[in-house]
């Protein structure tokens, strides 16, 4: 399964914020680096740290140079050092979890990613990053759960979308920052390629995931809208009507799921659902609808991410597969 390429990011000349300016030396490392001479940047760049030892522009292109040299362990005891002293810098974070996740080691990939959203919250190719690990992570465990029970169709129907979703080549990701804004710049930035998590080949998917026209994808929506509607007003019918008719969750039957749905909805003394950033793709005629779900009531208060599926049935959309 193929998904989406991880950003080795580089910082460019003068844009971390509150350090200073770089140094002839530095630059002269900078354009070697550029040129794919990585044996002379490393002694470019080793010298200039002899000099300015905790300068973090240095030591990050050193990270760099070390990563292409494939000297992976000094490339992570690099960044990793650079996350202990500079921890409010979010680039750091972001390439241990490139380096982490070529390792196989995607619990570290998303723990570092994590962290990179945490001190900069609008860093973009960090969220990417940290979707595509979760997709890989997930894609692991239904592969598990096949092994452990072959009969499992929901777990297949899960890691068909998984693959359905992520399985197209995606552009390569490759983060271009300025000070402050952390908007894409076209200065002062170099680039370099996107290294790809290695996963084991899989079959191309059928039909390639698409975003639906204005008007399917706004019928979609509307679905799922009053899905929540319903369930705010806690009419437990209506609710249940946006379900297939034998809709059950993994290890569950049709009626003790109605059930406890029934006995969840009725219980608060109010309820209200609300969802935000929908995304709705197509994947083998079914839609993928992808959201965030604000729930509120007497009992409980949470936000989540939630994917339901929906599958024309007589005419009309229903929910298939519930994915939270």
């Amino acid at each position: 399964m193929a998904i989406s390429r991880f950003a080795l990011v580089f910082i460019g000349l003068g844009i971390l914020p509150g350090l200073s300016l770089a140094a002839p030396s530095l630059q002269d490392a900078t354009a070697t680096f550029k040129k794919g001479n990585q044996a002379a940047a490393l002694e470019q760049i080793n010298g200039y740290l002899a000099g300015k030892p905790k300068d973090a522009q240095g030591r990050f292109l050193k990270g760099l140079i070390l990563t292409e040299l494939n000297r992976t362990t000094e490339a992570i005891e690099t960044f990793s050092d650079l996350t202990d002293e500079f921890p409010e810098l979010p680039e750091p974070y972001n390439n241990l979890a490139v380096l982490y996740a070529n390792q196989g080691q995607f619990e570290r990939a998303k723990n570092s990613l994590e962290m990179a959203i945490r001190t900069h919250p609008a860093y973009a190719t960090a969220h990417e990053n940290l979707g595509d690990i979760y997709a890989k992570m997930a894609s692991m465990a239904y592969n598990k759960a096949l092994q452990l029970d072959k009969s499992n169709a929901s777990a297949q129907t899960k890691l068909s979308l998984v693959k359905e979703l992520f399985g197209a080549p995606a552009t390569q990701a490759v983060a271009k920052v300025k000070p402050a804004t952390m908007k894409p710049a076209t200065t002062a930035s170099v680039t370099q390629p996107g290294t790809a998590i290695p996963t084991p080949p899989a079959d191309k998917p059928k039909t390639p995931p698409s975003t639906t026209p204005a008007a399917a994808a706004t019928e979609h929506e509307q679905v799922v809208q009053n899905w929540a509607a319903a369930w705010s007003k806690q009419d437990v019918d209506a609710y249940l009507s946006f379900y297939v008719n034998d809709y059950a969750p993994p290890g569950a039957n049709h009626a003790d799921w109605a059930e406890l749905r029934k006995s969840r909805i009725t219980k608060p003394s109010f309820i209200r659902v609300s969802i935000s950033d929908v995304d709705i793709k197509m994947v083998n005629k079914k839609a993928v609808v992808s959201f965030k779900q604000r729930y509120e009531s007497n009992m409980l208060n949470q936000t989540t991410s939630k994917t339901l599926v929906l599958q024309q049935i007589d005419g009309a959309w229903k929910i298939v597969e519930e994915i939270s």
